[in-house]
């Protein structure tokens, strides 16, 4: 992966989430050096986000305008505050626009990446302080390294569900699903984090977008979260879920599983629907694979 060695800055109108934020390279062009599907276009200081390589957290603002919605805030925004913290912020104050303020402003750390995603933004392990080598070279990591980054002590503390592409080294993504394994069969419901209110593989019946976005609404997989937030959005009187799976098909996710040897599109193989209006998944996340689009 490449390393790049830089800071990151969370102030100044960003909205840091449990799994993107903002991060500033010392060396502003080693920005040009991240491969991937689009280039990164950074902000006149230098910053562009980095979205957190295999870790999916539940969303604290998903969509535009008047169409943003959230999951569960409880677990959204623990695994923000943890992600902010293990980097070495010592206070973070959360604002109703989900705009954040920390003290001390920014923390010196770094990032290792395969590229970026179709968005633009750099998929990354992400370290703190003083990075295993120089910046702008690309290194081997290993699970001892991996483990030096905030994506598995996220995943390890049940704050976050794996979410693995086809990019990432089979054995970076076994120990990334051990830590989520062992958080998941934790005996405690704090060691557990939001695994003890998962509902992703037992089922979340949806009466309407409030059954996603409530504080104690559904926790489930991010993902399905947001193919279903997209889904009654198209038809806000009826929460119906009995056309789900085609809108699933349409959505064409393209993906891997242990039974099968070759590639699925389409979410719906893996997702049911009862009585109309509860879904649930067949698999966790850490059994899918998904293709690197």
């Amino acid at each position: 992966m490449l390393l790049i060695r830089g800071t990151f800055k969370v102030s100044g109108g960003a909205r840091p989430d449990g799994d993107t934020l903002p991060f500033i390279p010392d060396d502003v062009a080693e920005w040009k050096l991240v491969p991937g599907c689009r280039r990164i276009l950074p902000a006149a200081d230098g910053r562009a986000p980095v979205r957190l390589e295999a870790v999916d957290a539940l969303e604290t603002h998903y969509g535009t305008g008047e169409q943003e919605r959230h999951q569960p805030l409880k677990f959204a925004h623990r695994a923000a505050d943890e992600l902010l913290t293990w980097l070495g912020f010592t206070h973070v104050q959360r604002h109703d626009d989900e705009t954040v303020t920390t003290v001390p402003e920014q923390v010196p750390g770094y990032v290792l990446t395969r590229g970026t995603d179709v968005h633009g933004r750099c998929v990354a392990l992400v370290g703190r302080r003083v990075p295993p080598a120089y910046s702008g070279y690309w290194i081997d990591v290993d699970e001892k390294r991996l483990q030096k980054t905030a994506n598995p002590h996220l995943v390890a503390s049940g704050l976050a569900y794996p979410t693995f592409y086809t990019g990432l080294p089979g054995f970076l993504r076994d120990a990334l699903a051990a830590a989520a394994q062992a958080a998941r069969a934790a005996t405690t419901p704090e060691k557990r984090g939001l695994w003890a209110d998962d509902v992703t593989l037992t089922g979340a019946k949806i009466t309407g977008m409030s059954s996603l976005t409530a504080y104690n609404g559904a926790v489930i997989l991010p993902k399905l979260f947001r193919r279903l937030k997209d889904y009654l959005e198209l038809k806000p009187a009826d929460p119906s879920l009995t056309c789900f799976p085609a809108f699933l098909a349409g959505a064409a996710d393209t993906y891997r599983i242990p039974q099968r040897p070759k590639p699925i599109t389409g979410l719906q193989h893996i997702v049911e629907i009862s009585d109309g209006h509860t879904v649930r998944m067949t698999h966790h996340a850490e059994e899918i694979v998904f293709e690197e689009k």
